[in-house]
C-alpha cells in the first residue's frame, strides 16, 4: 500500500493512501458474495441468487458504497500502522464519498484522502529566568480571636430577659406576618395584601442587622416583650424572589420572649470542649499554626498560578481538536460527578438543549489546561524530572489511609493520579527555582487589572459601561 502524509494545521496529519486494484477487487467480490447469502429476493433461496439479478435488484451504487467503507476502514488503519503513527482519536475522511463512488471501478487502483490528529508538538520559547508578580497572603492574627469568639457564640447558653426592651445582641421569639406597605395616595382604610411565605410562628432571631431584610431588626430594637409593632421594612434589590425585590412591605410583629447569649468563659475547659487539646494555650496556638500554614499555601499557590500563565505566554502548540474534545468531556463529567455528590438531579441540569452550550463555554478552559499540561510535560522532558517508585508509594499509602474499609479503591488508578501529580509538583517547584516570582500585596493586582479594565471601557467609545455584579440573594424571608 502506497501512503504519502502531509503536515496539515491542528496537529493533524494528511494521509492520502493508494490501494491497490487486487484489494479494490477482492473487496467488492466480496461483499457481492456476503449480499447474495443474505439477501431476500423473491424467487430465489438465500445463496441461490444469479448474480445479474442481484447486481440488478440492488444495484450497483449500493453495492459499490458498501465494498467502500470496508476500503476505507481498512486502509486507514493499514495506513496509520504501516506509517507507525501516534494516532489519537478517530481519523478523518476527507474525501468526498460521493466523489470515491463515482472513480471506484473493482480492480482499479482507488486513493483515499484521510487525516488523523497526532500529539501536538510543544515549542517552549522560554521556560527560565521567567518574570511575574504573585499576591502574597499574609497570616491575619485577628482571625484566632474571630474563630474563638465564634466558637463561643456556637456554645453560649440562652437565658431569658426580664425587665428590658430589646437590643442589638438578644435572641427575640417573635410571631409575624408580612404585608406589602401602602404607597401614597392609596385608600388608607384598604385592606394590605399579605406576603407569600412571610409570615411564622414563635419564630427566633438574633437582632443583627444582616440576620433579616433591612429594617425588620431595627424595628424590633426596642420592644418589650407582648408588645405588637408595625415595622415597616424594604426588600432589597436585587432579590431571590424577583416579585418582591425592591417593594416595601409592612411586618406586623409581636414580641414573645427575648433571650441573651451567656458566653461560655475562654479557658481550658472550653479548649477541651470544642477540640482535642488539653489547654486553651495549646489550642490557640494550634489555630495559629493551621492559619498560618493556610496563608503560606495560599501564597504557593498564588505563586504556582502566577508563573504558569506566563510560561503560557512563552508556548507555542497547535492543539488537535480530539484534545480538546477529551478535556471538555472531562470537565462536564467532573462538574457531573460534583453535582450528583451534592445531591442535585444532573439529568434535569444536563439537558439535550444545555450540553452544547456548556461545551462551548468550557472549551476557552480546557485548552488553557491541555496546554498546561503539555507545557509541564515538555519541561520535565528537557529536565529530565522524573519521580520515584518510592515516592508514589509513600503519597498513595498516606491518601489510603484517608479511606475507609468499606470504600473501595483502585490502587492502580490511584498511583496514576498520584505519579502524574508529584512530577508535576516536581516540575513547577523546579521552574519557581529557575525563574523569579515577585510577591506584592494582597488584593494589588486583582485592583490593578480592574483599573485596567475601567480605563479601557473609558476609552473605547462603542463599548457600553461594566455594570456591577451582583451577589445571590437568599430564596428566604431572611438574609441572614
Amino acid at each position: 500500500m502506497k501512503v504519502t502524509q502531509e503536515k496539515l494545521p491542528a496537529s493533524q496529519i494528511g494521509l492520502e493512501i493508494e490501494i491497490t486494484p487486487e484489494i479494490t477487487k477482492q473487496t467488492y467480490e466480496k461483499v457481492i458474495k456476503n449480499l447474495a447469502s443474505t439477501a431476500n429476493i423473491p424467487g430465489f433461496r438465500k445463496g441461490k441468487v444469479p448474480r445479474p439479478i442481484l447486481l440488478q435488484r440492488l444495484g450497483t451504487t449500493r453495492i459499490k458504497a458498501a465494498a467502500l467503507e470496508e476500503l476505507i476502514q481498512d486502509g486507514i488503519e493499514q495506513a496509520v500502522k504501516q506509517e507507525d503513527i501516534q494516532a489519537i482519536g478517530q481519523p478523518q475522511l476527507r474525501s468526498s464519498f460521493e466523489d470515491l463512488i463515482k472513480n471506484y471501478e473493482p480492480g482499479k487502483p482507488l486513493t483515499i484522502s484521510a487525516a488523523v490528529d497526532v500529539e501536538p508538538e510543544v515549542n517552549l520559547v522560554q521556560y527560565t529566568d521567567l518574570q511575574a508578580k504573585a499576591e502574597e497572603v499574609k497570616y491575619e492574627p485577628e482571625r484566632v480571636e474571630n474563630t474563638l469568639d465564634k466558637e463561643r457564640q456556637e456554645l453560649a447558653t440562652l437565658i431569658p430577659v426580664e425587665g428590658r426592651a430589646a437590643q442589638i445582641g438578644d435572641i427575640a421569639v417573635v410571631d409575624f406576618k408580612g404585608l406589602f406597605a401602602r404607597v401614597e395616595g392609596e385608600d388608607e382604610t384598604a385592606e394590605l395584601e399579605p406576603i407569600p411565605g412571610a409570615e411564622a410562628t414563635d419564630f427566633q432571631v438574633e437582632l443583627q442587622e444582616d440576620k433579616f431584610i433591612p429594617g425588620f431588626i431595627s424595628g424590633i430594637v426596642g420592644m418589650n416583650p407582648e408588645e405588637t409593632r408595625e415595622i415597616a421594612a424594604q426588600f432589597p434589590d436585587p432579590y431571590a424572589n424577583e416579585d418582591l425585590a425592591g417593594k416595601a412591605a409592612t411586618f406586623i410583629v409581636t414580641l414573645k420572649e427575648l433571650k441573651e447569649k451567656e458566653l461560655p468563659e475562654l479557658n481550658d475547659d472550653f479548649a477541651q470542649e470544642i477540640s482535642d487539646f488539653e489547654t486553651l494555650e495549646e489550642y490557640r496556638a494550634s489555630l495559629v499554626e493551621e492559619y498560618e500554614k493556610e496563608a503560606d499555601d495560599k501564597t504557593k499557590t498564588n505563586k504556582q498560578e502566577a508563573l504558569l500563565t506566563e510560561l503560557l505566554k512563552h508556548v507555542e502548540v497547535d492543539l488537535p481538536a480530539t484534545l480538546i474534545e477529551q478535556e471538555v468531556d472531562a470537565m462536564l463529567t467532573q462538574t457531573a460527578m460534583r453535582l450528583s455528590q451534592q445531591g442535585l438531579d444532573v439529568r434535569k441540569l444536563f439537558t439535550q438543549d444545555i450540553i452544547p452550550q456548556l461545551r462551548e463555554r468550557s472549551r476557552i478552559e480546557a485548552i488553557e489546561r491541555i496546554k498546561r499540561s503539555l507545557s509541564l510535560r515538555e519541561v520535565g522532558k528537557r529536565e529530565s524530572i522524573e519521580v520515584t517508585p518510592e515516592e508514589v508509594a509513600a503519597r498513595v499509602t498516606e491518601l489510603l489511609q484517608q479511606y475507609t474499609e468499606e470504600q473501595d479503591v483502585d490502587e492502580d488508578k490511584l498511583r496514576s493520579i498520584m505519579e502524574n501529580e508529584l512530577l508535576s509538583e516536581k516540575i513547577i517547584d523546579w521552574l519557581l527555582e529557575h525563574s523569579s516570582v515577585e510577591l506584592v500585596p494582597e488584593g494589588s493586582l486583582s485592583a490593578t487589572e480592574e483599573t485596567e479594565l475601567l480605563e479601557a471601557h473609558a476609552n473605547a467609545d462603542d463599548v457600553p459601561p461594566i455594570e456591577e455584579e451582583s451577589g445571590e440573594a437568599s430564596t428566604e424571608v431572611t438574609e441572614g
